[in-house]
């Protein structure tokens, strides 16, 4: 196995993107090629053994990556109207919505001359991912990519304080569908905070949450079932919006170093759906690491609300990854 990739890290989440090396990825659409990678009785999160999802485990796993590596698979896109698709994949399977990803293909698709744009002003790139299709504005001064504006599909608010038993005590949590589903709850309703210090136990309770809402009624029209869970900290407004503090925990109990880009998506749906975001306002979302995206609603579409989410991404690196028919190892090992 020889394959190539560029990497990006979008406000410190890593994103692979894979430019060469790959078996066919059959299908006539991004969302039929992501079930066909996961396989027939596979999940996402458990996906089927192939040619295909080998390429995944090689890239995710140590000592070509890590546990909390993300990337996607460069595929066709649906129609003449979208710049290319892609099938966004982590250490445990394939998602249906990735905003970071979509900022650092945004910016690899203007970085490397596949989408042209101005040494000063905006490109914009269309791409289509299992939810939909998605856009990138990648703004330009001086001949670099300054930042990049991810807009989503449309975000749903989906449900309002479930109730569910976490760690001994029953905590509300809010359901949104912004291309994967997100639910959402302060960190001060398990007694924690946002902070690096505390990370093990903002895992442990991510994970338990999203078990605890698995077959939920609410969530009877998803199959994939919650994606992350997003607990946030409230700080104080700045002068031009809501300010929040998060981490989210998603697949199995991974970590996105970034604030989120389609969790930001979820966030901003919630605010504006309680009358604590207006359509002039920006939230401020910081990331664990403190690491910042800005978003903002700009509207109503099918049902939700459009989002917008904006922050920087950087190529970090271009890699041949092989893998030597003598190395017991194989595809690598999870820590």
């Amino acid at each position: 196995m020889n394959i190539t990739t560029t990497d990006y890290h979008t406000a410190g989440e890593p994103f692979r993107i894979v430019t060469g090396g790959l078996p066919p990825v059959p299908g006539d659409s991004v969302a039929e090629r992501r079930a066909i990678v996961i396989g027939s009785g596979g999940e996402a999160t458990a996906p089927r053994r192939s040619a295909l999802d080998d390429a995944r485990r090689l890239l995710t796993r140590e000592p070509r990556g890590h546990a909390g590596m993300y990337g996607g698979f460069v595929v066709p896109a649906d129609d003449s109207e979208a710049h290319f698709g892609v099938l966004f994949w982590h250490k445990d399977g394939y998602s249906t919505a990735c905003g970071h990803g979509t900022m650092a293909l945004g910016a690899w698709a203007v970085d490397t001359g596949r989408v042209p744009a101005p040494d000063d002003g905006t490109a914009l790139v269309r791409i289509d991912v299992p939810s939909g299709r998605v856009s990138a504005t990648v703004h330009r001064r001086e001949g670099r990519t300054t930042a990049v504006t991810f807009r989503n599909v449309p975000t749903r608010v989906l449900a309002r304080k479930v109730e569910l038993a976490v760690s001994g005590t029953t905590v509300a949590v809010d359901l949104a569908d912004s291309g994967a589903v997100y639910a959402s709850l302060p960190a001060a309703a398990l007694g924690l905070s946002v902070v690096p210090d505390q990370l093990p136990a903002l895992t442990a309770a991510g994970r338990e949450i999203r078990a605890a809402l698995e077959g939920h009624p609410v969530l009877a029209e998803h199959r994939d079932g919650v994606y992350g869970v997003i607990l946030y900290d409230e700080l104080p407004d700045t002068p031009s919006g809501p300010y929040q503090r998060n981490v989210t925990v998603f697949a199995d109990g991974q970590i996105d170093r970034s604030p989120c880009g389609s969790g930001t998506s979820a966030r901003l749906a919630l605010l504006a759906d309680e009358g604590a975001l207006w359509p002039e306002q920006i939230l401020r979302h910081d990331s664990i690491i403190g690491t910042v995206f800005t978003g903002r609603v700009r509207g109503q579409e099918a049902g939700g609300v459009v989002t917008e989410v904006t922050g920087t991404a950087h190529r970090t690196g271009e890699h041949q990854f092989v893998l030597d028919a003598d190395d017991s190892l194989g595809a690598g090992f999870l820590l």
